[in-house]
């Protein structure tokens, strides 16, 4: 069931959408509501978003698509086929006692949950890279359905909103599957030049890396492939309200 600020958002981009092909800015829908900064107008998006209604669309700016409306506004089915990128699997939920220092990332069943206590080994960047990701500093209790059946999982917190149109939000915590690999597209741990880690989404073009924000507001970085060495890539997400 949607609040009453999702519904009027929903039903704003709705008919912005019918009525000139492209989605309204932040700044109209936060004018439209009433609201005091673009942040609730993000918090409502990714409410809409976390609930099936509307998708945001990699690589564009105020590029929202909507998925199906409810009942009250003449909905009751999917409005558009479904498209590649992540689809953020987002759960609520507390953060447990800090680790000791130099733990590492491995997984502890946590009995009778159906989910699996992993290790927050430090925070990464949704921004400008910050400094390589620090020692183990707490757990979280991920569900099993989260976690590959291969390979190991490690979690981080965000710090930053340049993947915010991902439904990333600063504060997340992000579960991660150790690879080296990623395809374009995948939403990666990258480690920039052997001391800076940041959270992007990946793409490779010829010799030269690319590691794209999910914020208009936030450039296109490239790097050469030496330069970038993939830790990880986004499998979910965990927030705590």
């Amino acid at each position: 069931m949607l609040t009453k600020k999702q519904l009027q958002l929903l039903e704003f981009i709705h008919k912005r959408l019918q009525k000139d092909g492209v989605p309204p800015s932040f700044d109209e829908m936060k004018t439209a509501l009433d609201l005091r900064s673009k942040s609730g107008i993000h918090r409502l998006i990714t409410a809409l978003e976390e609930r099936g209604f509307i998708r945001r669309l990699a690589h564009r700016a105020r590029a929202i698509e909507v998925i199906r409306l409810p009942d009250s506004l003449g909905g009751g089915g999917a409005l558009g086929a479904a498209s590649d990128g992540f689809q953020p699997k987002v759960i609520t939920g507390g953060r447990g006692d800090s680790a000791e220092d130099g733990a590492t990332a491995e997984l502890k069943p946590v009995a009778d949950t159906g989910a699996t206590e992993l290790t927050i080994m430090g925070r990464i960047a949704a921004g400008v890279p910050i400094e390589a990701i620090n020692q183990a500093a707490a757990h979280v209790a991920v569900p099993n359905a989260m976690l590959s059946s291969s390979g190991q999982h490690y979690a981080l917190e965000v710090r930053g909103d340049s993947m915010i149109d991902a439904g990333i939000n600063d504060g997340d915590v992000v579960v991660i599957r150790e690879t080296d690999a990623a395809d374009n597209g995948d939403i990666v741990v990258a480690l920039v030049e052997g001391h800076e880690a940041t959270l992007k989404r990946f793409e490779r073009k010829g010799r030269m890396i690319e590691l794209h924000a999910a914020n208009p507001a936030y450039p296109t970085r490239s790097y050469t492939e030496d330069q970038v060495k993939v830790q990880g890539r986004l499998v979910g997400l965990i927030r705590t309200y």
